[in-house]
């Protein structure tokens, strides 16, 4: 059975444990999110060293980092290594978007090394057999790629199954197109073909596959906007109520379902993004990319759509798909991989804090107690991103000896210190009560 069956039989499973553990939710919340699908845990039976992650509007926010080789770069040592700075960072899941050949050893290596859940992309490795030669795509050998990438240990899988063709026409009076990649290869087979979307017309098919292996379908955004322009337009939302309609498919056959999201989207469209998806798909757990809220930073697209995510996340996104520096300009490397996954968790943890999660501005704070008391090593200890906290705070200690102390910092300096200033204002406000 899948977690969706056994949480509709009350049955408390090991995975509901643990996320119980993790989130400090009671099991019994946890079963109840599960079985009405506003929470999914994404764990594929065969991923045997797969730590169990939940995600949904009761957990705090996730994060995913996005990796994979495409057809002119990296390779699986480079897949793998950006996979231990993902994880290292603290990215909840991950998934492989890689192209080209030899991408199932990629992904073979990658799953036995993630103890977080894996996504994939199956149409990537279809479109890869065939060398790129979309018209020609048999939508068995489709079928075929989920069901080994099932057994091969995939926890959850993104399928663009509700762009229809009635949706291309629109899309195409945007000013971007289809910027979706599994978006755009089954719009030109559907176009090329005159069919309708093949995985929308044997969901049933999909669906089976799906709940042998309890894999978690991630029901793809093929229509997201590209550009601040071709946000929340007809083929967008178009889209979204076939994704509404293909979520209660998955929920009456037992399948964990949750709904990806845009894109680019202007900042105050943002809010009404997410309580509409919320609406249109029954509560399913929304995750999105970014969204990005603005088309010209190139090279800090990863600030961009911190900014959109921070808002998604309070306003209706459960799992934030992080963007690097390099979006919109390559593949990432390590070091962009990191600061996409410490900025995408700076705004999942913002999302949380302004969303009233219990507990959520714990840390902070702890972190405002151990400032005021200039205790430098708990600062490190409760920071995101230890390393670099640390790492700076020797740089600007390196100028003078003097430059941290227990009583100011560097940046305003012994006499200028706001926080020693106002420790004399205690002592002085102390001695006149």
């Amino acid at each position: 059975m899948t977690q969706l069956e056994y949480a509709r039989k009350g049955i408390v499973t090991e995975a509901m444990k643990t996320v119980a553990s993790e989130e400090n939710v009671p099991p019994d919340a946890v079963v109840a999110a599960v079985a009405e699908g506003t929470a999914v845990i994404p764990l594929n039976r065969h991923h045997v060293n797969c730590r169990p992650v939940g995600t949904g509007r009761m957990f705090t926010t996730k994060v995913n980092a996005n990796l994979g080789r495409s057809v002119t770069r990296s390779g699986k040592g480079d897949e793998l290594e950006k996979l231990d700075v993902a994880l290292g960072a603290g990215a909840d899941f991950v998934m492989d978007l890689s192209v080209g050949e030899d991408v199932k050893a990629i992904r073979r290596g990658m799953i036995a090394a993630s103890p977080r859940p894996l996504g994939t992309v199956p149409v990537y490795e279809t479109v890869s057999r065939l060398k790129g030669d979309i018209p020609h795509m048999d939508p068995s050998l489709m079928l075929d790629v989920i069901r080994e990438q099932a057994e091969q240990g995939v926890d959850f899988m993104t399928l663009h199954a509700g762009l229809l063709l009635e949706h291309i026409p629109p899309a195409m009076r945007r000013r971007m197109g289809i910027v979706s990649r599994g978006g755009a290869i089954m719009a030109e087979w559907m176009m090329e073909n005159n069919a309708e979307n093949p995985l929308y017309t044997r969901w049933d098919e999909v669906l089976d596959i799906l709940a042998e292996h309890d894999v978690t379908v991630s029901l793809g955004d093929g229509m997201r906007p590209g550009c601040l322009a071709d946000a929340s337009d007809g083929a967008q939302f178009g889209e979204l109520d076939v994704l509404g309609e293909l979520t209660e498919r998955c929920r009456k056959r037992g399948v964990q379902v949750m709904v990806e999201g845009p894109g680019h989207i202007p900042f105050d469209q943002i809010r009404m993004n997410m309580e509409r998806q919320q609406k249109v798909c029954g509560g399913a757990p929304f995750y999105v990319l970014g969204p990005v809220v603005t088309d010209i930073a190139p090279g800090y697209d990863h600030i961009t759509s911190a900014i959109g995510a921070t808002a998604a996340a309070t306003y209706g996104a459960s799992l934030l798909c992080y963007v690097t520096p390099a979006e919109h300009l390559g593949l990432p490397d390590a070091r962009e991989v990191h600061d996409g996954v410490i900025a995408y968790r700076i705004a999942a943890h913002a999302g949380d804090v302004a969303r009233g999660l219990p507990g959520a501005r714990e840390r902070d704070d702890l972190m405002a107690d151990a400032r005021a008391a200039f205790d430098w090593e708990r600062q490190f200890a409760l920071s995101l991103d230890p390393a670099a906290a640390k790492t700076r705070w020797l740089k600007t200690r390196s100028f003078t000896d003097e430059a941290h102390s227990d009583d100011h910092c560097s940046m305003c300096g012994k006499e200028f210190c706001a926080v020693r200033t106002s420790r004399r204002i205690r002592k002085l406000q102390e001695t006149r009560c």
